[in-house]
Order: structure tokens, then sequence, then C-alpha cells
């Protein structure tokens, strides 16, 4: 599916479906981008296995590499990006921003020494700023300012290391530190970064190509720059946000499946509270057994890695809603990431909102709904619960689930859910 495809195809129907079957997890969304922003940084040959090609951010991301000057071939899973020309120093597009143009920039400043980028997009979350990113670019010898509806940066001597001391865990300027650090003079060591599966991925794709990078933990990553980076072969990582999708999706539809390439050390924490409210998992090797069982309320709070994030919070309240009793769960990360839940009340679900908790009351009256898939993850979250709804389901905008889920919808249906797109 095109990115032009699915915006004509925005209307998702969903009939009460059982999970069952097998699944294999596709390339990670969250990782991808990044490795995608990073192959800006050398003039040769990158190669991703495991690539999520109908992945529509993919899709647009890859655009902007073409715009930029590379040539990008998809065969099957595999992306293979070549120079044409040498990358420009400005980004000119005019179709959907994705919120990866911040690392665009740094990719650029860090290569060209400028670059320019239309104003990020990606789901509506609240306050997302850019500020951290603005800090860890300055902090490296940048200038970085605003014009309109675009955001500039140059620095015609080259970047140079430095120490950066992040305020708050951010993943998108821990990657940004990356991205731009690994082709400046010197070492750069960034203090209070925000360590998850995704970041690592991100340190060993740079570090191949050919700079020098070390995780201290949780506490500090040092980065020594190279004067120029070499292409790789590559296989991204598999899709935790995705192997969360189908586990979920088979505890509160009561079925039985198999979860291939399912990243269970990645997940540690998240499966322990699954367990706690009935999910019964089984993890061998790469592969995960997920039988039926009975939901039961949830209890989370967001929280750095390897605590459950901001993005897996809309997931476990659908869990949440099929459950008997209370559930509550409280999004430290995006305060007021709760709109999804006046579309679940569209599907007969009570919840309220108190001193930033959620509170969702489980029920097995479920009925389906017109609603709206707000952003990626409240999608994915509406599509699950009308698999378990009496009656028919429609989700507007559900092309938001298509920009972070690999073949999703022919995923789902060989999964045996009923759902197609069309009103």
């Amino acid at each position: 599916m095109t990115d032009d495809s699915a915006s004509l195809s925005s209307i998702l129907r969903v009939e009460r479906s059982r999970l069952v079957g097998e699944v294999r997890v596709s390339g990670a969304k969250n990782s991808v981008l990044r490795l995608l922003a990073a192959s800006l940084l050398t003039s040769e040959r990158i190669v991703l296995h495991n690539y999520p090609a109908s992945l529509l951010d993919a899709i647009v991301h890859v655009g902007m590499l073409e715009a930029l000057g590379k040539t990008c071939v998809v065969n099957g899973d595999t992306l293979t990006i070549e120079e044409a020309t040498v990358p420009p120093s400005d980004l000119e597009w005019q179709g959907r921003s994705i919120r990866n143009t911040l690392l665009i920039l740094g990719a650029l400043v860090a290569r060209t020494g400028a670059g320019s980028v239309p104003m990020p997009g990606g789901c509506d979350l609240g306050d997302r700023k850019t500020d951290l990113h603005e800090m860890v670019l300055t902090r490296l010898g940048a200038r970085v300012w605003y014009e309109g509806e675009r955001l500039f940066a140059e620095a015609p001597n080259g970047l140079t290391g430095a120490d950066i001391v992040l305020p708050m865990r951010s993943t998108g300027a821990t990657e940004n530190a990356l991205i731009a650090a690994s082709l400046a003079r010197g070492t750069t060591r960034l203090w209070n970064p925000h360590i998850r599966p995704e970041i690592l991925d991100l340190a060993r794709f740079l570090e191949r190509m050919g700079a020098k990078i070390t995780v201290y933990g949780q506490e500090s990553i040092e980065i020594v720059g190279a004067e120029q980076l070499d292409g790789i072969v590559h296989r991204v990582m598999p899709d935790n946000m995705e192997a969360m999708t189908w586990l979920i999706g088979s505890v509160i539809t009561g079925g039985d499946i198999e979860i291939h390439d399912f990243p269970a050390s990645d997940l540690e924490v998240p499966l322990i509270f699954l367990r706690e409210s009935g999910a019964k998992v089984f993890c061998a090797g790469d592969t995960a057994i997920v039988r039926s069982g009975r939901a039961y309320p949830v209890e989370i709070s967001t929280g750095p890695y390897p605590g459950i994030n901001s993005d897996m919070q809309p997931l476990f309240a659908a869990m949440g809603a099929c459950a008997r009793g209370e559930s509550r769960i409280v999004d430290l990360r995006f305060i007021n990431r709760y709109a999804y839940l006046e579309e679940f009340a569209k599907m007969g679900i009570a919840s309220d909102v108190r001193s930033g908790t959620a509170h969702i009351q489980g029920t097995s009256a479920i009925h389906g709904a017109d609603v709206r898939a707000l952003d990626l993850r409240a999608g994915s979250a509406l599509s699950l619960l009308g698999m378990v709804a009496n009656g028919s389901t429609r989700i507007t905008d559900a092309w938001q689930i298509e920009r972070g889920y690999d073949q999703f919808l022919a995923k789902a249906k060989a999964l045996g859910a009923n759902m197609q797109y069309g009103g």
C-alpha cells in the first residue's frame, strides 16, 4: 500500500473476530526510520534487511531520501540505498511530514555543514517540542533557527564533540546526538540518554559504519566521531510494538497464536504486567505462544525503558476495557495522551481521567461504532476492540495504523480478523 492509496482507503471496517494462527513480526518502525536518517551520513551503499516495506512513514522517509539525492530500491523485505548525487543541504518536501525530519536535519548538518527541513509531523500527542534537538546541535557547534515553517541549522566548519547533558531522557534527542556526533570532530559525551532497544540498534548501526560508540548503561554514551562513515549491510530489529499488538489482540479475542521473531528480551517488564493481567504467554527462543485466557484489570504507569513506554498504553487500555473491573493507567511522558478514550466511549466503554490517571471500566458489552484513529497507536487499539465488539466498527483515518505497521491488514486477516478497507 502506498501513502496515497492509504489516504484514499482511510476507513477500516472491523467485525467480531478471534485471532488464531501464526504471524511473523516485521522490522521495527522506531528503528528503521532512524537508520534511514543515518544513511545520509555516508556516500556508500546501505542495505537493510527485514525492512518493513509497506509502512507508510518508511515510504515517506524513502521519498525524502530520494529528494536528497539517494536512490532507494525495495526488493521484498530488503532496501538498498545508494547515492546518486551529493545531498543538498535543504530538504524540499511538499508531502506529509514525519517526526524524523529532526534527525534528517542532524544528519545533513553533520555531513554537509548546513541543513533545513520542514517542521516535523507524526502523531499529535500534545506538546512535542524540538528544544532538546536544538540544544544537542547547538552544543555540537551548530547555529539553529526557525524561518516560517522550516527549521535550519548550519556549522560551516563542521561539528565538534562536546559534553551534552539532557535534562530529561529523550529518545529523539539521544538519537540526534548519536547521528550528528558520529561525524563530529573529537569525542561527544551524552549524559542522561534514553537507552532502549531501538537506540542500541542505531548505535550498533553507526558503530559498524565507523563511529566509536560506548554505552555506559543508563548513565551516558560516548561517541568518537569519524572523518567519514562506510556503507554496511544491517538487519532491522523486530518491532516490539507490533509484537505487543498481536499478543494483546490474541488475549482479548480469546485467541491462540504463535508470534515469530518475538523480541522477548526487549519486553520483559511489559510481559510481567500482561501475565499479571491474565495473558498466557510462553516464550521459547524467538517465538511467543499465546493461549486463550481471561483479561484482568491492568494498573500501569509509563516510563523509560525497560518500563512500559507511552506507545504501549493505548493497547493496555484496550485490554483493560475487556477486563472485569477498573483499570488504571498513568502516562508520565505525554500526560494528555488519553484522547482515544472519547473514541472508546462511543463503543460503550466508560472511563474518566482524574489527576492524570485514566480510570477505565471494563465491560463485556462493547459494541461497534463509528470511531476515529486519532493517532497510530489509538488506531491499532480501536482495531483490536473492533474484534471483540458486537456489531460493526468503522474506523476513519485508519491510514494512521499503516504508518506504523507493516502489512497490518494482510497479517490481521491471516490470523482470522474480519476487517477490510472501505466504507
